[in-house]
């Protein structure tokens, strides 16, 4: 008993020695770019808490003028009133956002296309993981509805206002979960059977997916799409996992911090030439090796029509 109870000391000791460094391998992935925003436009979605106020924070640092898009209002106005006192940017604003409601998604579009006359970058940020079973208001398995089709919708309706303010960028976080994903279509929204964590990569293959038939279908309009994995965070997204929020706790020295975790979406929206890379996955800021069910063409434009069936959108 007494080398066992050695041995892990000797493994506690270890680790807290290690941390530093495993942490800094873990977190090499830095945005370097210097450009500035002033009067560019942009909407962060989730930019509430997490990886999302920590991009919208560097984007405002920049001069932009920041949409913070979410749910939980008062939330919002408290992300952006830290945000303004930190970065003497006044221009951070917070608009309505529910991913999981296609009449808020809607009226979120609407409102905002009647104020900005330009879209310079969206950054679907915002996400749901491991969620026990539930369905968004218009019927859709909560991962799949509101990682997925919430900013397939939103994506939708700016589409035309990120062409118009070209070059634009759509920035689509993923995780490396997605190379567990797969999209059943005979059971998108989980009514057959069910599993709350491979709900979760099937919903960020679909992201992976949506931006490369994003890509392609807006090859020449001056708008680019990445999707991104913005790695190992320890954030509000595992709020649905009492183990996962233990485990983090345990190992919290080798986790990303937010601030961390945002640097692949800037290095995504900022850094000069990365056109030519358009519909790539991105981690550690840096092009990222996608699976072959990612790079499934066929798959990618069949979910494009089941998504806008789905949502009734009409194509053209």
């Amino acid at each position: 008993m007494f080398w066992l109870l050695a041995l892990l000391a000797s493994l506690v000791l270890l680790l807290i020695w290690a941390a530093p460094h495993v942490r800094e391998a873990f977190s090499k992935g830095v945005c370097t770019s210097t450009v500035q925003l002033p009067g560019k436009v942009v909407i962060v979605t989730g930019a509430n808490t997490g990886i999302g106020k920590e991009t919208a924070k560097d984007l405002a640092q920049r001069g932009a003028r920041v949409y913070i898009a979410c749910r939980d209002l008062q939330k919002g106005e408290l992300a952006a009133s830290e945000i303004r006192a930190k970065t003497g940017n006044q221009q951070v604003l917070v608009r309505k956002l529910d991913l999981s409601d296609t009449k808020s998604i809607r009226a979120f579009a609407e409102a905002f296309l009647a104020e900005e006359q330009q879209l310079h970058i969206l950054i679907n940020n915002a996400g749901v993981m491991m969620c026990p079973y539930s369905k968004t208001a218009d019927g859709f398995e909560m991962h799949m509805g509101v990682n997925h089709l919430g900013h397939f919708l939103l994506t939708h309706l700016l589409l035309e206002r990120l062409k118009e303010s070209a070059p634009s960028r759509v920035v689509n976080l993923s995780s490396l979960a997605f190379h567990l994903g797969r999209i059943h279509f005979y059971n998108l929204h989980g009514e057959k059977y069910y599993n709350r964590s491979l709900a979760y990569c099937h919903s960020k293959l679909a992201n992976v997916l949506f931006t490369q038939e994003l890509s392609r279908r807006l090859k020449g309009t001056g708008v680019t799409t990445y999707s991104v994995h913005p790695g190992t965070v320890n954030s509000e997204l595992f709020r649905h996992s009492l183990f996962l929020k233990l485990l983090f706790k345990l190992f919290s020295s080798f986790i990303k911090t937010p601030q961390e975790g945002a640097q692949t979406s800037l290095y995504c929206a900022l850094t000069e030439g990365l056109e030519p890379l358009s519909g790539n996955h991105f981690s550690d800021c840096r092009p990222a090796w996608i699976s072959s069910r990612g790079r499934n063409m066929t798959t990618a434009r069949r979910l494009w029509d089941a998504s806008c069936d789905m949502l009734g959108i009409q194509q053209d």
